[in-house]
């Protein structure tokens, strides 16, 4: 384990903040002098990655954006469910109510969620039960940055950032009414989603209003939900492969919101409310009460669940407030602010009772100064603030009540030379965590600095090198309880020192004529990994085995690549090739970390034939054998997925799509997942659906 280090007081934490501040005001200044003029062509701009525009193309870290037509046609469920697709991006996979991403291996308070750019002030990053309280269908794109971006959002950011983009708040003029509908079934579940939205203009006025309904049952599998490894394990026969349901994995959920906006010549205003409701069953809690040789009874309810299921009904009302203004304030051009509250809350109910009640409640804002683009030369100045009231009460409360309060100060420079350039940053934030049985302060330090060259046309290389420093979260500080989503009795540990990682990433894109390639590697080392390993010991009173959070040496390595070809055009038509793949290994001083997902690797082929498009993809998971202690391992699996998309009227706004996923009907099981040995991933679905945009 790694020594213990004493935080600096608040004194030392004002002084690093007020120099940090000097520092980006100094670098903006620097950027101002450097006034040479010319501008790049701007092409797909990654929102997430810079308060500045920086296109796909130069993207000196890996990222991934999901547009709305991708979103039309993406898995109905959760976000981790959505992108799981993506290099690099596996799903938590616990049940279609509840899934979060997992990037490069890393998961839970590693993996920042963000709406809009602010944090979800929800509890998903707590435990794997729990569902973002954004769903993907409110999305106008969704973009993935792998890798250390905490420079811009924080040490929760440390392995990587999903933010989810909505339209509510316009940024720019609406000519008259646009929107967009869909409606979709599928055959797995019997379920069904209808989403749409509508923005209206009137002069610089904008309202928009939008929606999303879903309900889902449990979903078939091609065999029983236990793995034979499972059974075998707890030494029963295994019955072999017979097709079947999981249990508890229904869904509903409900999420609405609107906004009013202000554009006018020099920035626009605006705000909005939105409110989610959902309930979900959580498959699995009730696992242990199976095997003892009598049949579940049915509850009664309209899904028809055994006795002692556990589903749980999440609310959350949310309100944000965001806009731009261009000013003449020395070296900035323009100033963009956003702030957000939200009150959430969600029940863990066994039948009609309440075991655990989880609340969060908060406001997070932020402020960016922004520099003009001079003669290559960008750059921003930011401010972070948030304060989040975190509760549980009840069973499974095994977490105390803590506030969170935290500050940041960061700035981003950018200096592109066409055919070279440099790029880094620097970020000091401060964290207080204060629980009813302790209080902790942190003070992290972050900053990155790279190098890119565009040798010849259409190529681009870069390396960079990162320190990120993430404070400890209030589950792995103050945790002693049984959190049975996790099978286990959870002990934090208050004297728990901030988890430090460095990073180095390489990039190269290639895009000219036929063929576009994006590849990444990287490698990281952590100083004071934290890890929940099991103690030995098992807790009398709920019988789960203890697991302790611990600190350690880390070090993860992998690679992503990502490309297509375009084999054969003509006129509107044409087919392409694609092939993406994925490499993640951990290891730590006390042994592998758990849920790494292994390798995989998918070839697609895209014929476009003007009206009509269709997709075919073959995706090769490989086993992992490679695990932590009181973990099995999981075997590999091949599933064949296509696609048909048709736009049979005159109107290009009107779709008609057919979808199936794993069409061979293969047992699946998500490594990364908690639940892979009771839960496997669904069996064929067949998914049609129809879309209108206007």
């Amino acid at each position: 384990m790694t020594p213990r280090r004493k935080c600096p007081g608040p004194d030392m934490s004002r002084a690093l903040l007020f120099a940090a501040t000097a520092a980006a005001a100094l670098a903006a200044g620097a950027a101002a002098a450097q006034d040479r003029g010319g501008e790049r062509e701007v092409r797909e701009v990654v929102v997430t990655a810079a308060p500045y525009a920086v296109t796909l193309d130069s993207a000196t870290t890996s990222v991934d954006i999901l547009k709305r037509d991708e979103l039309d046609q993406a898995p109905s469920g959760g976000l981790g469910d959505v992108l799981a697709g993506v290099a690099g991006v596996r799903s938590s996979a616990f049940g279609p109510g509840a899934s979060r991403p997992v990037i490069r291996g890393l998961s839970g308070p590693r993996v920042l969620v963000l709406s809009n750019g602010l944090g979800q002030v929800d509890a998903s990053a707590l435990s794997p039960d729990h569902a973002v309280a954004t769903d993907p269908q409110e999305a106008e794109r969704i973009e993935v940055l792998r890798g250390p971006s905490a420079l811009a959002y924080g040490g929760s950011a440390i392995g990587g950032v999903v933010n989810i983009i909505d339209d509510r708040i316009a940024d720019a003029p609406v000519p008259g009414v646009e929107g967009r509908l869909l409606a979709s079934g599928s055959t797995v579940d019997e379920g069904w989603t209808a989403s749409g939205a509508l923005r209206a203009g009137v002069g610089n006025w904008i309202l928009s209003l939008d929606g999303v309904r879903r309900q889902t049952d449990d979903y078939d599998v091609p065999t029983s939900p236990e793995s034979r490894r499972q059974v075998e394990a707890e030494g029963e026969a295994w019955g072999g492969p017979v097709g079947s349901t999981v249990e508890n994995t229904f869904t509903e959920l409900s999420a609405y919101g609107a906004g009013l906006s202000y554009v006018g010549e020099r920035g626009y205003l605006g705000v909005s409310v939105k409110r989610t409701e959902t309930t979900y069953g959580v498959p699995g809690h009730a696992h242990e009460h199976e095997h003892e040789g009598e049949e579940p009874e049915d509850d009664g309810d309209e899904h028809g669940h055994e006795e002692g299921a556990v589903a749980i009904d999440l609310e959350q009302t949310r309100y944000d407030l965001r806009g731009e203004y261009a000013l003449d304030l020395g070296p900035f051009e323009k100033v963009r602010f956003a702030g957000g509250y939200a009150d959430y809350t969600h029940q863990e109910l066994e039948g009609e009772a309440v075991g655990t009640t989880f609340s969060s409640e908060g406001w997070e804002g932020r402020l960016e100064l922004i520099q003009p683009d001079r003669g290559g030369w960008q750059g921003a100045v930011g401010v972070q603030a948030l304060r989040r009231d975190f509760e549980a009460e009840g069973e499974e409360a095994f977490v105390p009540p803590t506030r969170t309060t935290e500050l940041g100060v960061f700035t981003l420079q950018r200096y592109d030379r066409d055919r070279w350039g440099v790029e880094g940053g620097l970020r000091l934030e401060t964290r207080e965590l204060d629980s009813t049985v302790g209080k902790r302060d942190f003070t992290a330090v972050s900053a990155s600095l790279g190098g890119f060259v565009r040798p010849a046309d259409g190529w681009f290389f870069a390396l960079s090198g990162s320190r990120t420093e993430r404070a400890p979260s209030q589950e792995e500080l103050f945790a002693d309880g049984p959190h049975p989503a996790t099978r286990a009795y959870e002990r934090g540990d208050v004297g728990l020192d901030s988890e430090v990682s460095y990073t180095l990433d390489f990039t190269g894109h290639y895009g000219r004529g036929r063929w576009d390639v994006d590849a990444h590697l990287f490698a990281a080392r952590y100083d004071g990994f934290i890890d929940l390993l099991p103690t030995g010991e098992t807790d009398e009173d709920s019988e789960l085995p203890v697991h302790q959070f611990v600190q350690t040496d880390a070090t993860f390595y992998g690679a992503e690549i990502e490309g297509s070809y375009r084999l054969w055009e003509e006129g509107a038509r044409s087919f392409r090739l694609e092939a993406a793949a994925d490499y993640v290994r951990g290891k730590t001083d006390l042994g592998p970390p758990a849920r790494i997902p292994p390798w995989s690797v998918a070839g697609r082929g895209v014929f476009e034939g003007g009206w009509w498009t269709g997709r075919i993809e073959v995706r090769r998971v490989g086993d992992q054998d490679r695990v932590a202690a009181l973990e099995l391992p999981t075997d590999g699996y091949t599933m064949l997925n296509a696609g048909l998309t048709f736009r049979p009227l005159k109107d290009p706004g009107f779709k008609v799509f057919v979808e199936g996923r794993n069409l061979t009907d293969v047992e699946a099981r998500e490594h990364a997942s908690f639940l892979k040995d009771i839960a496997p991933l669904p069996g064929r679905n067949l998914r049609v659906g129809v879309g209108y945009r206007f």
